[in-house]
C-alpha cells in the first residue's frame, strides 16, 4: 500500500524521534533569557533549548501564544508549545488547555497533551488532586495510566534543586525524576528562565520519554513561571 505524503512525513518524524530518544536516559532543558522581559517585565513567548546528557542540542522549543493571553493569564495561561529538531522540522507539539490553578477546584485541574508527530496524541499529563502535594498521572495515547509524578510539599527553588519523582503506578518504586536546577541567586531573582533535568530509564518507551518532556514544561509553568509582579508559586496553591 502506498503512503500519502502526509503519512510519509509522519513516519519520518516518528523515526527521528525514535533515533533521538531510544539511546538516552537524561534530557536537559534550558530556558533562554529574554532581554525585553527582564528590562520591562512584559511577558514574551518562552523559548528553550533541549539537550542530551552531553550538552548537545537535539531540539528547540518555542511557545506559541498571543500577547493578551501571556500577560492576562500569566503562568496559568493555555499554550501551544512547538518542539523543533535541528533540521527545523516540528516533531512534538504540546497543548495545554485553560484549567483551574488551585487545588480547591478538583474538577478542573491542570493537564497537557503531547503530540508526536504534531496532530497525533501519544500521551497526557494529568494533575491529580491532593491537598498539599503536587501530583500528576502520566497516561498513554489511550488515556491509560502508566506512571505517577510526585513533588515536594513546598516547591521553592532556594539554593538547591527541586525534585519531582517519577514513580510506578503504586508509587512504591522511583524510576526517574524531573529536577528544577538552581541557577544562582541573580538569575533566580531577576528572571524566570529556568533549567531542568529529566532522568528516566533507558528502555522507557520513546513515546513516554516525549510525554516526560511535556510533564517538565507543565511543571515549569505551574510552579516556576512568573509574570510581571506575580511571584513564584509554592506548593499546589
Amino acid at each position: 500500500m502506498l503512503l500519502t505524503r502526509k503519512q510519509t512525513c509522519q513516519l519520518g518524524i516518528l523515526l527521528s524521534i525514535h533515533r533521538q530518544h531510544s539511546k538516552i536516559d537524561q534530557i536537559l532543558i534550558h530556558q533562554q533569557i529574554e532581554l525585553l522581559e527582564v528590562l520591562t517585565g512584559f511577558e514574551t513567548n518562552n523559548k528553550y533549548e533541549i539537550k542530551n546528557s552531553f550538552g548537545q542540542r537535539v531540539y528547540f522549543a518555542a511557545e506559541d501564544t498571543d500577547c493578551c493571553t501571556r500577560n492576562c493569564c500569566g503562568p496559568s495561561r493555555p499554550f501551544t508549545l512547538r518542539i523543533i529538531d535541528n533540521m527545523g522540522q516540528e516533531v512534538i507539539t504540546l497543548e495545554r488547555p485553560l484549567r483551574c490553578s488551585s487545588c480547591c477546584c478538583p474538577c478542573c485541574l491542570q493537564e497537557i497533551e503531547i503530540q508526536a508527530p504534531p496532530g497525533v496524541p501519544v500521551g497526557y499529563v494529568i494533575q491529580t488532586w491532593h491537598p498539599c502535594l503536587p501530583k500528576f498521572t502520566i497516561q498513554n495515547e489511550k488515556r491509560e495510566d502508566v506512571l505517577k509524578i510526585s513533588g515536594p510539599c513546598v516547591v521553592c527553588s532556594c539554593c538547591g534543586d527541586v525534585d519531582f519523582e517519577i514513580k510506578s503506578l503504586d508509587e512504591q518504586c522511583v524510576v526517574g525524576k524531573i529536577s528544577k536546577h538552581w541557577t544562582g541567586i541573580l538569575r533566580e531573582a531577576f528572571t524566570d528562565a529556568d533549567n531542568f533535568g529529566i532522568q528516566f530509564p533507558l528502555d522507557l518507551d520513546v513515546k513516554m520519554k516525549a510525554v516526560m518532556i511535556g510533564a517538565c514544561f507543565l511543571i515549569d509553568f505551574m510552579f516556576f513561571e512568573s509574570t510581571g509582579s506575580q511571584e513564584q508559586k509554592s506548593g499546589v496553591w
